[in-house]
Parts: structure tokens; sequence; C-alpha cells
């Protein structure tokens, strides 16, 4: 196996292991060790006034991105000392574990499935382990909207950046990214306990994201027109909107979902009991319905497939 054929196919064999077995509840993953980890430098770092607080989150987020990096560097050089096979293998797990595509369909099917038998109370319940906002009195129409959502969000964090960063850099570098993104999951909110202490971790998701973001908005569109939704429609759409969403990443893909699908996203969300507004991106083209979600896991599936082989070429062309 040359170096110039290891990285493209370490990128390969993960992509299909996630399309085949997406995440095994009893498999280790690395994931779970880095959030102990963050939890427990949490409880010695976060504490102290605002300017403390920020620095402290700054060296959270060097030790915890820089030591995933090194520490999946030094296991498969480890473990290629052993064999090189076996230095691919782990590789290739690691990359593997870093990317979410079945998981996240996935998640869209077990929404969309009570929904088609009218059961909204159990669709609630399905929403509600993956969005933050309050589900227990959402309309058919709001569960369909936060689960488009999450499913056009998560195509960029869960698998176009980590294939991206794949490709960039190895294993090393896509868990580095899954560090920068565990990290914003867990500390990087605005609120009291995290304001500063979290606000870097934020930013640095930002950043590692912005490039995929933009990149996604290419690979819908390329997924809608071989699904000949209105892509002209949608495109405009993004111009529009895309810059309203709160964070500088998330609108792209979700503006584009909303332009192909002829839904309107964003809008009215409760979290703790609060009522936050957010802008909303695309025009009601129809009443949003669990259709949409059916429609929506086919653009994601298809974008998936088309970011592959760009992936393998710069996985080729930086070996």
């Amino acid at each position: 196996m040359t170096e110039i054929h290891y990285l493209t196919l370490v990128v390969l064999l993960g992509f299909i292991l996630d399309q085949m077995i997406g995440d095994p509840p009893n498999w280790p993953h690395p994931v779970v060790m880095i959030g102990k980890t963050i939890a427990l430098l949490e409880g010695l770092l976060n504490h102290g006034p605002g300017r403390s607080r920020r620095i402290k989150g700054v060296l959270l987020t060097f030790l915890i991105v820089g030591g995933t990096y090194f520490l999946t560097w030094a296991i498969i050089y480890g473990v290629k000392t052993i064999h090189p096979i076996l230095g691919f293998i782990i590789s290739a797990y690691f990359v593997f574990t870093t990317l979410a595509g079945k998981s996240l369909l996935d998640a869209g099917q077990s929404v969309l499935k009570p929904l088609e038998r009218g059961d909204l109370e159990e669709a609630r319940v399905k929403l509600s382990w993956f969005v933050s906002r309050d589900t227990s009195n959402l309309s058919e129409k709001d569960i369909v909207r936060g689960t488009l959502e999450t499913l056009a969000e998560n195509f960029v964090d869960g698998i176009l950046s980590p294939l991206f960063y794949a490709a960039l850099g190895g294993a090393p570098l896509a868990m580095a990214f899954k560090a920068i993104s565990t990290l914003d999951s867990m500390v990087g909110y605005r609120n009291e306990q995290y304001e500063d202490f979290g606000w870097f971790s934020a930013r640095t998701d930002d950043w590692a994201n912005y490039i995929p973001a933009r990149l996604s908005v290419f690979f819908l569109l390329m997924a809608g027109w071989l699904q000949r939704l209105p892509v002209r429609r949608a495109y405009k759409i993004w111009q529009r909107d895309a810059s309203g969403h709160p964070s500088p990443n998330g609108g792209n893909p979700e503006s584009v979902v909303a332009g192909l699908l002829g839904v309107q996203l964003g809008g009215i969300n409760i979290y703790h009991g609060r009522s936050h507004h957010r802008a909303e991106m695309g025009d009601v083209m129809h009443v949003s319905n669990f259709r949409d979600i059916v429609l929506c896991q086919k653009l994601v599936r298809s974008a998936t497939w088309l970011s592959l082989l760009p992936a393998l070429g710069l996985a080729y062309w930086v070996s």
C-alpha cells in the first residue's frame, strides 16, 4: 500500500463503515472519552471572575483539541510499528467514529415513523433526543421543522466537516475536529455558566465548520438537482436568508433545504420555558408534513455520497 493511496483508502473505509453500521451503542467510542475529559477539566477550571474564565476556556480548548490530535497520532504510530495493516485499520476506525451519516438518517427516521402513524406524542419524545428546545407541545408542523433543521445542520457537523478534515489530515485531524465539536456541544452556550468559559470553544467550532458549511450549499444543490427539485429557487433563498441565522454556518444548509423543499424553517422555539425567535428561512409553499422528512433524508443521503469523491480526491492530493 503506497503512501499516496494510504490516506485515500483510510477515508474510504471509514466512510463505508459509517454508512454500513453507523454508531453501534456498545462499541468503544473516542468521543465518550473526550467528553469525560472535558467534564473533568471544566470542574477544575470553570470558576473565578469573567476574564479568568475566558483565559481558562482558551486553555481548555487547546488542551482538548491538541491532546486529542497528538494522542490519536501516537496511537496510530504505535500500532503501525506492530504492523502497517493494523495502523491502517485503527486509522480507518478513528475516521469512522467521527462520521455520523447513518446515525443522522436513523435519527430522522425515528421521528418519521411515529409521525406516519399520527403519534405526535412519541414523535415529540424522539425529537427531544436530538434538539435542546422544548418539544412537549409541538404541532406536527413544528416537529417536522425541528427534524429538518437537525438533518440540515448536522449534515455539516456530523458528515461534511469530519470527512473534510479526515481527507485533509487523516484520522488525527478528523479527531481534533470531533474534539472541537464536542467542546461546543458541552460548553459553547451563552448562559451564566458558560458565556465566558465556553466562548473560545464556540468560536473555534464556528471557524472549523466555516468552509464545510459553504461546501454544503453546493452538495445540497447538486442533490436537489438530481431529485429535480427547484435548485434556482433554493439558491436565491440561500443568498437571501442564510445570513439571518444566529450561527455563521447553520444558515447555509438550512436555507438551501428550506428552498429545495418549499418550506419555512426558523421561527419561535421554547428553551427552558422562555420563547426565542430565530429568523425565518425559506418561503411557505406548503404546510410542512412528514413527507418533507423523507425528501430531506434523500437530500442528505445524496449530498453525502456526492461529497465522497471530492474528499477522496483531496486525500489523494495531500498525500
